[in-house]
């Protein structure tokens, strides 16, 4: 037995090109490992075995009622253990996904049901709110996703006629929704070669065992928590724990104290929190590490640097970092601290991985290289900046986008390479560096490009400011700012005073930002938000909201008055 599972240890990156044989692979020679559970709780997770006994009941009665295989099954729900058991109960039999982000609003849940034609929606208790009548009417099986519940069922289609099929690796395993930040829904196609191909890119990328333990605290439903945080570490045997509320200081903490997570995915946004609001108070507040900070930088980091592994549960070794760009200044301190971070770069319509920076390839604002099996390149290169479009080759590229095939051919070069947008240039050794989105550019008025992201990642540096988004109006920069919490007083009291604060510091920021931008980026005003931006799933500001106006912190007092 031990030899048999060693050879199909060996064998596995041939034998896994479809989820169904991922499926069939890690239940069987994962048995008895813990797969999912609650970081608090043994109740409501799942051993491999278990998992497998669920998905295959779940899907008979799926088939009791007509769904086989081609039809689609949504799932709405925060992350949880049976969450991947919907999504397995579907994709391993021939059945199309439809996760949906559980911050999408009502409309959209109605807009991706219909538009995906889905007959059958996983909810959960906390989301069943953005179901509208519509949408449940049209439903043959509404299912409380936190006990399986039947929550609805259309008793006309109880046929028992459903069939599933075992998939190929050609045929559609999920239909992801993205508006980005561009605010055009787009339904993402990808097949079982897609993502079983990039959970083996996974492997190669950064090796992990059946001893791993996951710390999961992104949405399930996009890409880069479903392929790495659910997909990998089944091919890999280890076990994910989740949290039952939103991941908060106060509860993530105490679950990294008792998960002591090996692993980690987060977006850029959680760590530079983590660096604004503990690691540089900490170094303003004592006399030795502003000294050490002067005079002894690298050796501060190390010592933050361990401290803030601690912080993290003491047995991190792989914290990926995916979904936006990391701040320069935040990533300068984590390489120096020496903490285990990796960069992680992809798109969903990539699924999501195409290139990655770890260990000595980290270097920083770069990407890195190309993931395994896929090929990247810079299209239509400027030959003054050097600058270029990245585009993709690999088995992991989508298959196009639901129904729209005039969007799909715009987003592929005519000899077959996927345009990702992202603009960016190369150095010697031949790695990465993004200086924006193609389609966040402006052009500035003597025609050179001018990429917000840039001036963005200085404004983020000045005292007081959380994040920052610059936009053009009419042929102007304008940098719209969310500060730091309680950096500033709202309430009335003083009113004159906080004004008067509020100006001084919006002409320090702009003071700042222009002295360290070329000319062509200067920015001629600064907006102060009272809200926080709206934002995607992966914490990227949706853009195109701010572009002509937003409520700024003087605005919101005359409405209040």
């Amino acid at each position: 037995m031990i030899q048999l599972y060693k050879r199909m240890k060996r064998m596995r990156e041939k034998y896994v090109d479809t989820l169904a044989k991922l499926y069939e692979y890690a239940t069987t020679v994962y048995s008895k490992n813990q797969y999912t559970q609650w970081y608090d709780t043994k109740e409501g997770g799942y051993t491999y075995s278990s998992f497998k006994a669920k998905c295959d009941g779940l899907s008979k009665k799926l088939t009791q009622y007509g769904i086989g295989a081609g039809d689609k099954v949504a799932i709405l729900s925060q992350s949880m253990p049976n969450w991947s058991v919907a999504f397995f109960s579907t994709v391993n039999f021939g059945r199309i996904s439809i996760p949906i982000l559980p911050d999408s609003s009502e409309n959209e849940v109605t807009n991706i049901i219909n538009h995906s034609e889905s007959k059958v929606i996983f909810v959960s208790e906390r989301l069943k709110g953005k179901l509208s009548k519509e949408v449940i009417d049209k439903m043959t099986l509404v299912i409380n996703l936190d006990n399986f519940e039947v929550l609805k069922e259309d008793e006309e289609k109880f046929t028992c006629d459903g069939r599933t099929a075992n998939p190929t690796p050609e045929d559609i395993a999920t239909i992801i929704y993205t508006s980005g930040t561009t605010g055009s829904a787009k339904g993402v196609v990808l097949s079982h070669r897609n993502l079983a191909s990039n959970v083996i890119t996974c492997y190669h990328a950064c090796k992990r065992t059946e001893k791993d333990r996951w710390m999961s605290i992104l949405p399930m439903a996009h890409t880069l928590e479903m392929t790495l945080g659910m997909l990998y570490p089944m091919y890999c045997g280890a076990s994910v724990y989740y949290l039952q509320k939103p991941p908060v200081p106060s509860i993530l903490m105490k679950a990294l104290k008792i998960v002591k997570p090996t692993t980690m995915l987060t977006v850029p946004m959680i760590i530079e929190k983590v660096y604004k609001g503990s690691v540089l108070p900490t170094i303003k507040k004592s006399r030795t590490l502003s000294w050490m900070n002067e005079h002894m930088n690298g050796l501060m980091c190390r010592i933050i640097g361990m401290k803030l592994k601690a912080t993290f549960g003491g047995h991190v070794t792989f914290y990926g970092i995916g979904g936006a760009k990391l701040d320069p200044e935040v990533e300068s301190f984590l390489l120096k601290a020496k903490f285990p971070y990796a960069i992680g770069y992809g798109l969903t319509e990539t699924s999501p991985l195409l290139g990655y920076a770890m260990h000595g390839w980290r270097t920083v604002g770069s990407l890195g290289y190309p993931v395994y099996n896929v090929q990247l390149k810079l299209h239509n290169i400027n030959p003054e900046t050097g600058e270029g479009e990245i585009v993709a080759k690999g088995p992991n590229v989508m298959l196009g986008y639901y129904k729209d095939p005039v969007r799909t051919k715009s987003v592929f070069t005519e000899d077959g390479w996927f345009r990702t947008s992202d603009i960016a240039v190369q150095d010697e050794k031949g790695r990465f560096y993004i200086k924006g989105r193609n389609s966040n550019m402006i052009l500035g008025p003597s025609g050179e490009n001018i990429y917000p992201e840039e001036i963005e990642n200085v404004i983020n540096n000045v005292e007081g400011v959380s994040e920052s988004i610059v936009v053009e109006r009419n042929g102007r920069l304008v940098a719209l700012i969310q500060p730091v919490e309680n950096f500033i007083e709202w309430d009335k009291e003083g009113e004159d005073k906080m004004y008067e604060k509020l100006d001084a510091w919006k002409s320090k920021v702009l003071s700042m930002v222009n002295r360290n931008v070329n000319k062509s980026s200067q920015v001629s005003s600064v907006e102060v938000m009272k809200e926080p931006f709206e934002k995607t799933a992966t914490q990227k500001i949706r853009r195109f909201k701010y572009k002509d106006s937003a409520p700024t912190v003087e605005e919101a007092s005359k409405k209040e008055e």
